[in-house]
């Protein structure tokens, strides 16, 4: 079958940072889906194991890719909640080979069935920013759904880009949270506008300034979805007493003691831990993208597709990589069918 991996960890500007390649088919087993892969979807963590990971020992290449939407061509004898046929979307796991490649084998617990209303591509850009948006939202930070009054603020940094894009509709669509996204441009700060957020400011300012000047002088809750070093001291002096602090990129260092004068709680979201622990609740993420696609079908979630980077071979992920480390990435980029 047709795949796309790379042999040694370099620079997306390398010839042969990511090349096409064969692989033997795989074979569903166990509670595994060998699915069809229709389309997938680009994410950060894609391009930093790039960067950093060897190919498995004993394996010529490693094989990235986590969100994909398919079809089930085959299932394992332990599968109860798919069949072949079924159409699902998933975003895989990172201890596993990845979507860049025709079929597919995942585990049916961390799988859901696509929205109807979305076709494949549109449905590719949603499953892990959907799954890290909602663990951060309602798991980590323990907000509650619903829409009854209350005076919680919420500061989303980065809120134009993919968890941002799902994690601004989910804030604004499902809670009662005023909700404040940071957009640095004036093309993604419309975007976070249109997603739903109440007031966009930029986060190349200080925050603290930024906010004061929409009138907010703190927030209860704050989200840092990429470059959280450089905004942390802002963090520490915009967050209110007691708030809670969550984030999901990796500084290189962090020092939560500032946050202890203001008894403020540190919430760190990984939507892969699930999968790579096993977890007793690992079925959780089924029944999340279940949910999430019974919003999409009801009009409450859109997808964050924003660009269409034709089919799925090296040059196209290539392309997608280099936007996505350039940080002008608006949404989420999505390749579709193996040519």
């Amino acid at each position: 079958m047709k795949a796309v991996g790379y042999q040694k960890p370099q620079a997306i500007s390398a010839a042969d940072a990511l090349v096409d390649i064969t692989l033997p088919e795989p074979v569903a087993t166990g509670r595994d889906l060998l699915v069809e892969v229709k389309a997938i979807s680009v994410n950060p963590v894609d391009t930093k194991v790039r960067k950093s990971a060897l190919p498995p020992e004993g394996q010529a290449h490693k094989v990235l890719g986590w969100d994909a939407s398919g079809i089930v061509q085959a299932v394992g004898p332990e599968v109860t909640l798919f069949k072949p046929g079924d159409r699902v979307w998933y975003a895989g796991s990172i201890a596993r080979a990845g979507t860049n490649s025709e079929r597919h084998l995942v585990d049916e617990r961390i799988v859901g069935h696509m929205p109807t209303s979305l076709d494949f591509a549109q449905a590719a850009a949603l499953p892990l920013t959907a799954i890290t948006a909602w663990e951060m939202l309602f798991d980590r930070l323990g907000v509650a759904p619903g829409k009854r009054p209350t005076a919680q603020t919420l500061l989303i940094i980065g809120a134009s880009g993919g968890v941002g894009s799902i994690l601004t509709q989910l804030a604004s669509r499902l809670t009662s949270l005023t909700v404040i996204g940071t957009a640095s441009r004036p093309e993604t700060q419309a975007w976070v506008k249109e997603l739903g957020a109440h007031h966009v400011i930029d986060h190349s300012q200080p925050l603290s300034e930024e906010l004061r000047r929409i009138g907010f002088p703190t927030v209860d809750l704050i989200v840092s979805l990429t470059q959280t070093d450089a905004h942390f001291d802002q963090i520490v002096e915009a967050i209110a007493p007691q708030g809670r602090f969550g984030l999901i990129d990796d500084p290189t260092s962090l020092d939560v003691t500032k946050f202890k004068r203001k008894s403020v709680s540190v919430h760190w979201e990984l939507m892969f831990t699930r999968a790579l622990f096993g977890t007793a609740d690992m079925i959780g993420q089924h029944r999340l993208l279940n949910e999430v696609a019974a919003l999409v079908d009801a009009g409450l979630i859109r997808t964050t597709l924003a660009e269409r980077f034709g089919t799925i071979n090296a040059d196209n992920l290539k392309r997608a990589h280099a936007l996505l480390e350039s940080g002008k990435a608006r949404g989420k980029v999505v390749l579709e069918g193996w040519a």
